[in-house]
């Protein structure tokens, strides 16, 4: 089912059977009006079908979710039907009433019973199988995300070490540091902060997008320590970033990704640069990197594979993930459409 779905098969197999029941029911008109006049009958038909059929399963049915708008696309169902039935309506007029010269048939209301019938039975049968595969879509989404879950949990449980015994050890160590040495003190804070936040705010489905941001802010101000001068590491976050949540640790396969594969020039800038902004709706990260160009590109290795494929499960088609990787820079654009 899903690799009928894949390859549209689907679509395929339905019009072939519509144009093959059409043309078998109307093959009539070869010997009355010619071959022509028999293929343009199947092109008008069928073709007026599929503006109906997909007018309302891409536009009007996904429109219909939009609270504000309902009423417009409720109204748009009925337009569609009557478009249909005006225009195979006059080409019934041309075909059987002048081609086939059939004066019972010259008249423009003849055929309206038959072509809305016509219409409103494959639409309705065309949403059936919309409407299923929809729901089977999803039915597999939920089944991935629930496997996913189980898996992230999995391997959570198995990497998580005692909390108490980790913090009760960090602080010892912080309390054994000379008063003096602030930068050792400010540092172990910072790699405290981001324990915490990974043991104990990371099992819910969504964070608070300025926790969020915190860490991150975090991880890169560790990172920077371990950079000696010849690295320039940018990191800039729009003010007003809130009222919103993310899925926890989405973000940091990005900016580990840079700093793991950042070059290592030693007569220019190595330059990591990290920008964090929301336009409307949409959130937005975007993440620069220099890279040598000598060595074998393994940006898109298991870290990005499977944080796209979060995203993919996540957000389906509210988000536009766009990686550009150029012999000495790789570059993340990340776009996410956020409530």
């Amino acid at each position: 089912m899903e690799r009928l779905f894949r390859y549209k098969l689907d679509h395929i197999l339905f019009w072939m059977l519509t144009i093959g029941f059409h043309a078998y029911t109307h093959s009539g008109i070869i010997d009355q009006a010619g071959f022509g006049q028999f293929v343009l009958e199947l092109l008008v038909r069928d073709g007026l079908l599929a503006f109906v059929i997909y007018i309302n399963l891409l536009v009007i049915i996904p429109g219909l979710n939009q609270q504000k708008r309902t009423g417009l696309f409720i109204l748009l169902i009925p337009v569609t039907l009557v478009c249909y039935v005006g225009l195979k309506n006059l080409h019934d007029v041309y075909l059987y009433g002048i081609m086939m010269d059939n004066p019972a048939r010259q008249g423009f209301f003849h055929n309206t019973f038959y072509n809305f019938s016509i219409v409103v039975f494959y639409l309705a049968f065309a949403s059936t199988l919309y409407l299923s595969k929809q729901w089977h879509s999803q039915k597999e989404l939920i089944r991935k995300i629930e496997l996913e879950k189980l898996n992230t949990e999995l391997e959570y449980l198995k990497a998580q070490i005692n909390p108490h015994f980790l913090f009760n050890s960090l602080n010892t160590v912080f309390f054994q540091i000379d008063k003096q040495n602030t930068a050792a003190r400010e540092t172990l804070s910072k790699f405290s902060d981001m324990l915490r936040y990974q043991l104990y705010e990371c099992n819910g489905k969504e964070i608070a997008v300025e926790k969020e941001i915190r860490y991150l802010k975090n991880y890169v101000a560790l990172q920077r320590l371990r950079k000696d001068e010849h690295y320039d590491i940018r990191f800039s976050c729009a003010e007003g970033l809130k009222n919103f949540t993310l899925p926890p640790l989405l973000l940091l396969p990005f900016i580990e990704n840079a700093f793991k594969h950042v070059s290592h020039f030693s007569d220019k800038k190595n330059i990591i640069d990290i920008d964090i902004s929301k336009t409307g709706d949409f959130f937005q990260l975007k993440i620069f990197n220099t890279k040598d160009s000598r060595q074998v590109s393994t940006h898109s290795g298991i870290g990005l594979k499977n944080v796209q494929r979060r995203l993919e499960l996540l957000y389906t088609e509210r988000y536009k993930l766009n990686i550009i990787d150029h012999p000495e820079s790789f570059n993340v654009q990340l776009n996410l459409k956020v409530m």
